[in-house]
């Protein structure tokens, strides 16, 4: 038996492709995204999502953070910044002046910082009574 010999197919270059995941945008224009920072004392949580706060880029660290937004062409941040609020800690806690100078440092430039902590509008007591005895 005579086998028929396979005919070498012509090699053909393939043209690579670049594939951005991120909006089609001129050169020296900023990407803006709104990152969520949520701190309490023991807490840092970081959140990035689209303008319209419906879809999340990511959530994990800060310096993470970064790295994934640039992959998607995200170069600047708004940040909304909240604190526990309610009958907590209206301030936030030591996480928050870090993660603004990780996301700083790494190269985000950052449009507006704003503080969206609840606070009650009635006389909220925190737990454990009123908190001191009265006389």
């Amino acid at each position: 038996r005579e086998r028929a010999h396979a005919v070498p197919r012509s090699k053909e270059k393939k043209e690579e492709q670049v594939i951005s995941l991120g909006p089609q945008v001129a050169d020296g224009e900023n990407v803006f995204s709104v990152c969520h920072i949520f701190v309490s004392f023991n807490y840092t949580f970081v959140h990035v999502t689209d303008l319209s706060d419906k879809e999340t880029t990511c959530c994990v660290t800060a310096g993470m953070k970064v790295k994934r937004c640039k992959e998607l062409g995200i170069t600047a941040l708004s940040i909304k910044l909240r604190a526990t609020g309610g009958n907590g800690t209206k301030t936030p806690g030591p996480g928050a002046q870090s993660a603004l100078r990780t996301l700083a440092c790494l190269g985000m430039k950052i449009g507006w910082i704003a503080d969206i902590t609840p606070i009650p509008s009635d006389s909220t007591w925190r737990k454990w009574g009123s908190c001191g005895s009265h006389l």
